[in-house]
């Protein structure tokens, strides 16, 4: 294993620019996974798209358009024996400078409804999948001594949130590793971030946008009066991802209008 930092795949034009370089973006069909992959493809980079088979194609589309190379995999990140082997396969295959472990989901139930199989859903996708995911595609980084790693956690990393016990233990749990890796991949060049993302207009969102008393509530602790979009993701994607945060290790970037300042 390297204990030195690596040659990027190609020189940098600037300290975000991604061309030669090759990211790995789960959950990309739409919503923030969407916005970050095709965020990563308009600062140069060529992608890999992993997720479910139905829902991609816009995005490998937008992606080809501006002139990048794409690869789609189908992949339930649930499903832990395919995540092993797709990841293995991605880190043989080719060369991995970029990975954003994007796909999650999402259960709102009483905590004294949850039953063992929803509990198992929710963890497996947002977390334990993620973790296989990052050890498989980061092993190779690790012994070129360069990678970036950005996992997208939540505000509920930090609270716990309504009817969804689940999804913020997850989310805790995808903090706790990022920072785990950061310390143990650090040395060799390998940086391991999170994006922390506030209340964002997505399909994740639609019960609490719909319920006016819960949006109402919401907008009005946010200073920058709105709900947020999935480009206001991509950028901090994309910083992360890019030589501007070579010295950016195990933190979790907030993008959430100044909910966490009240």
């Amino acid at each position: 294993m390297s204990t030195g930092v690596g040659t990027p795949a190609a020189e940098p034009r600037s300290p975000f620019d991604l061309h030669g370089r090759c990211a790995v973006v789960t959950g990309a069909g739409r919503g923030l996974g969407r916005a970050v992959a095709l965020g990563l493809a308009r600062a140069g980079a060529d992608l890999v798209l992993v997720g479910r088979p139905d829902n991609r194609a816009c995005t490998e589309e937008a992606a080809r358009d501006l002139g990048r190379d794409v690869e789609v995999v189908d992949l339930d990140v649930a499903d832990i024996d395919a995540v092993e082997a797709v990841g293995e396969r991605l880190a043989t295959g080719r060369r991995v400078d970029v990975l954003v472990n994007n796909a999650g989901v999402i259960d709102r139930e009483d905590a004294a409804a949850v039953g063992p199989d929803a509990w198992a859903r929710v963890l497996d996708t947002n977390l334990t999948g993620l973790f296989f995911l990052t050890q498989r595609i980061g092993r190779p980084m690790l012994e070129r001594g360069h990678g970036k790693i950005v996992n997208i956690a939540s505000l509920l990393s930090f609270q716990g949130g309504l009817r969804v016990a689940s999804y913020a233990a997850s989310k805790h749990g995808v903090a706790g590793v990022t920072r785990a890796l950061a310390n143990e991949w650090g040395p060799h060049g390998v940086q391991v971030n999170a994006i922390a993302p506030g209340y964002m207009a997505t399909d994740n969102t639609t019960a609490l946008r719909e319920d006016p008393d819960r949006s109402r509530a919401i907008l009005e602790r946010i200073p920058a009066g709105r709900w947020g979009t999935a480009d206001d993701v991509a950028g901090a994607a994309v910083f992360l991802s890019s030589p501007a945060a070579d010295y950016v290790n195990g933190h979790v970037l907030v993008v959430d209008g100044g909910w966490m300042a009240r």
